[in-house]
């Protein structure tokens, strides 16, 4: 009988360690740019909506906070750290320490020193 209890054990161990998942990996960015802009909120009065520059590397992402409501700001030349997942940015800034805050990214485009050709992702031939 002990010795199933140490084989269920055991068994439930090496389970586990093969569904862990790998360390989320965070691109590091700095915040160039804040400014308030209108909110496209349908036929509703139009609010102001904080809005980021965010320098990262060889892109430069525009976004918004998701949650107008539940947000720290952002202040212009704070380190963030980000990671996009499922099409949202989550970032994390100095001032918000290790808490995740959720970004909806309104553009990309390159940075002034690389083009679109090193940005763009690269299709292999399957022949090669």
């Amino acid at each position: 009988m002990r010795l199933m209890n140490v084989c269920a054990v055991a068994l439930i161990l090496v389970s586990s360690l093969a569904y862990a998942k790998d360390p989320k990996a965070y691109q590091i960015g700095r915040v160039s740019q804040s400014q308030a802009v209108p909110c496209s909120s349908g036929h509703k009065t139009q609010s102001l909506c904080q809005e980021y520059i965010l320098e990262s590397g060889n892109i430069i992402y525009q976004i918004r906070p998701r949650d107008r409501r539940h947000v720290t700001a952002l202040q212009t030349g704070d380190r963030a750290e980000f990671r996009l997942s499922k099409g949202i940015m989550l970032l994390r800034s100095e001032e918000a320490g290790s808490k995740e805050q959720s970004f909806v990214v309104i553009s990309t485009s390159p940075a002034s020193g690389t083009s679109a050709a090193d940005v763009r992702s690269m299709r292999v031939n399957h022949l090669q």
